[in-house]
């Protein structure tokens, strides 16, 4: 769970901070002040947070360390921590800091095999050098663009099949894992309900943008995505029913980009 969430926020230049939980993240925001960043990945999920790990691609704060020091956590993991930041943890029983960088991205990953031992490269796709293509009538805004690349850079390591809903440079909702797409974006948005109405809030799912690991089948999972308040989709593209879900996101005036890549994570 640490590596994943170390190699989440890698994916960053920005500060980033990612809650993770059983390999997959429950929450991932960027902010140029760590704790906000922080705050807004576990306001995402914050039941799925208790017991998580969580990762930053920068130095460990005090301030970051009072906030996650508030709930349980089982493993912080940061690139360097202040003297502050190394008190605030050492006083909470059964937590562990740990220091190290996210893995360079040319390392190579083992998983192990019946009989064997599988040597992979690492899913080094990143977002900076795809070429999205717009595909609907309606091209996404500058703030849908920002949004679309941070969520697709997120379900990079989400478990297949992936969603992910995002809003301001923050997940709102995940869905990971699951056989079926529909069923994947049928946990985010419940979720991101859950979450919304325990905070006496509207789901974060209105206004966002939504990002699927491969690409959508039918054009079910993405009219429930749209649902649930999408204005903006991106995805790998590449289905023979290509052109029924390009028809569903133009009658609801929503934009999508394909990437071209699907990620699959397992």
């Amino acid at each position: 769970d640490a590596d994943a969430a170390l190699d989440l926020v890698g994916e960053f230049s920005r500060p980033a901070v990612a809650i993770v939980k059983h390999a997959n993240p429950c929450g991932v925001a960027i902010d140029d002040d760590p704790s906000r960043a922080y705050a807004k990945a576990l306001a995402c999920d914050p039941l799925s947070a208790y017991g998580g790990i969580v990762a930053l691609n920068r130095t460990l704060d005090g301030a970051t360390a009072e906030q996650i020091a508030r709930l349980f956590t089982e493993v912080v993991i940061a690139p360097d921590a202040t003297a502050e930041a190394r008190a605030v943890l050492a006083a909470r029983r059964n937590l562990r800091l740990l220091l190290a960088a996210p893995a360079a991205p040319d390392e190579l990953m083992l998983r192990s095999v019946a009989g064997g031992l599988l040597v992979q490269e690492r899913d080094r796709a990143g977002v900076d050098g795809l070429e999205l293509k717009v595909v609907t009538e309606r091209p996404p805004t500058e703030v849908e663009l920002a949004d679309l690349r941070f969520a697709f850079a997120v379900c990079k390591h989400v478990r297949s099949n992936a969603i992910v809903f995002v809003k301001g440079g923050a997940t709102v909702g995940i869905g990971a894992g699951q056989m079926s797409r529909l069923d994947s974006v049928a946990i985010a948005v419940r979720k991101a309900a859950e979450t919304a109405t325990a905070a006496g809030e509207a789901p974060g799912t209105v206004g966002s943008v939504v990002a699927s690991d491969a690409f959508f089948p039918f054009a079910d999972g993405l009219e429930a995505a749209l649902a649930a308040g999408a204005t903006a989709v991106i995805q790998p593209g590449g289905s023979v029913r290509d052109a029924e879900v390009i028809a569903a996101a133009n009658r609801a005036g929503a934009a999508m980009v394909f990437t071209g890549r699907r990620h699959f994570r397992h």
